[in-house]
């Protein structure tokens, strides 16, 4: 990654955009950046916004371990939610500038609440569409997005907006995870059968819940190159509690919980069907229970 000579301001805006509003600690959360077109699975609600930050904190090392940028870096952050994943993308590289973006007033008041409250002062909030990102070409050293594509109807396009604004030579960073990925023990029918409805109801939204295994051909067709995927995989068994309980239990388990609702009223399974398997899920965070997942961690040049 090259740092850009000497200092330099964070980019700006070509379009007027809404101010960040002021949210309630009990108000709604938009948890990623423009859906375009594309429902949000998972809902909008305050406990939601709580999984995505036990998500973060659980897979910090796994996910943004490598992830460091040089002093003086100007970095995108596109659609940074709640900011689940921009206190670490501070916390790991001090001297670099970022700017978050997210299409959600709420959700963005909610990252800046978040990041200030942990001291970082290198991070200014935008409020922007990724489809429509109010900065000139080539304004951005390196880009971030993470968790954002699987929810969008043309993750290409998408990607191709980000390449619009990064710096010939910069990065795009994108990590997405991949249900098709999942497998656990105890296995269980019906818990299989829970993870099946969560990714048809992402599809029904426009959205596509196995994308991680997609990276590689989506920015290579958006224009990247110098593509490198590495797969992360989670492993949570006994012997790994922490993961046990910040992964399994409240971040897929509870994950899948969260769309009981659609699921029911979508009739893709039985009540009774569905309590059985989500019970099954929440079941392979006991001490001998075992859940294997894995996301996809790409880096890409412009």
């Amino acid at each position: 990654m090259t740092a850009a000579a000497g200092p330099r301001r964070l980019p700006s805006v070509e379009s007027a955009t809404a101010p960040i509003a002021a949210v309630d600690d009990g108000a709604e959360l938009w948890p990623c950046l423009a859906m375009a077109n594309t429902d949000y699975v998972h809902g909008y609600s305050a406990r939601e916004g709580e999984r995505l930050r036990d998500q973060a904190t659980t897979l910090t090392d796994l996910l943004h371990g490598d992830t460091r940028y040089p002093a003086g870096s100007i970095v995108l952050e596109a659609g940074c939610g709640v900011g689940a994943q921009t206190v670490t993308l501070a916390a790991n590289s001090p001297q670099a500038q970022f700017v978050s973006v997210d299409i959600s007033p709420a959700s963005l008041a909610q990252a800046e609440r978040t990041v200030r409250e942990r001291g970082f002062a290198n991070v200014a909030f935008q409020q922007a569409d990724l489809f429509a990102l109010p900065f000139a070409e080539a304004q951005f050293d390196h880009v971030f997005v993470c968790f954002v594509l699987e929810h969008l109807a043309d993750p290409v396009a998408a990607l191709a907006h980000l390449r619009r604004v990064l710096r010939p030579g910069g990065t795009l960073t994108v990590i997405e995870g991949d249900h098709g990925s999942t497998y656990f023990h105890p296995d269980n029918a019906l818990a299989r059968r829970a993870v099946e409805c969560l990714v048809e109801l992402q599809r029904r939204g426009g959205g596509d819940a196995n994308i991680g295994r997609r990276l590689y051909p989506m920015l290579s067709a958006a224009g990247f190159g110098d593509v490198a995927v590495s797969p992360r995989m989670v492993y949570a068994d006994g012997g790994r509690p922490g993961l046990q309980d910040g992964f399994s239990r409240k971040t897929f388990s509870a994950m899948v919980e969260g769309v009981t609702d659609a699921a029911l009223g979508a009739k893709l399974m039985a009540p009774e069907d569905w309590a059985a398997g989500v019970r099954a899920l929440y079941r392979t965070a006991e001490p001998d229970g075992v859940f294997c997942y894995t996301f996809f961690k790409a880096v890409a040049v412009r």
